[in-house]
């Protein structure tokens, strides 16, 4: 896959996080400077259990309106993990595939973040856990108060990790 090079100047940075999933889609806008940066929203979106071409279809109908409402400079999703279980992976991708066409029909630059590299970017080293990156997130910025899952918290550490580089070069 290939996606085109670009850069940002800080004051343009507006950031869409995904943290993409089959039952479960993080996602969130950050913005600003790296070293302040700003929560403009964050949600996860739960598709409605089913077909998967309808769940595909309402995973990237609501990337969409993200976009459309938000106006972000550059969609940035992590990486594909491949652990034990090939089936939830395989769903990932799936999800991963409706976020990235999405982003392609909105002419919108795609970054790619790893694991370990938002580890290290939220949590200051790649052995953290999603607990270490949770605590580490409100020291980072401001979070309004309300009951978020993990793939929220997640697809704010993308964004913000997606903040903290500068340029792209994916």
């Amino acid at each position: 896959m290939m996606f085109r090079a670009f850069t940002l100047t800080p004051a343009a940075m507006r950031i869409l996080g995904i943290d993409p999933g089959f039952d479960r889609l993080g996602i969130a806008v950050v913005e600003g400077d790296p070293s302040r940066p700003t929560l403009v929203m964050s949600q996860c979106f739960l598709p409605t259990k089913g077909i998967p071409a309808d769940r595909l279809a309402q995973v990237s109908k609501t990337i969409t309106g993200v976009v459309s409402e938000y106006a972000p400079d550059v969609l940035a999703i992590e990486t594909l993990f491949f652990g034990v279980n090939k089936k939830t992976a395989l769903g990932v991708a799936e999800a991963r595939g409706a976020v990235l066409a999405a982003a392609g029909l909105a002419g919108l630059p795609v970054v790619e973040c790893t694991p370990q590299q938002v580890k290290v970017a939220v949590a200051g080293h790649g052995a953290a856990d999603k607990k270490d990156i949770a605590i580490m997130l409100p020291k980072l910025l401001s979070l309004p108060e309300k009951r978020r899952l993990d793939d929220e918290f997640d697809a704010i550490a993308i964004g913000i990790t997606a903040l903290a580089s500068r340029s792209y070069n994916p």
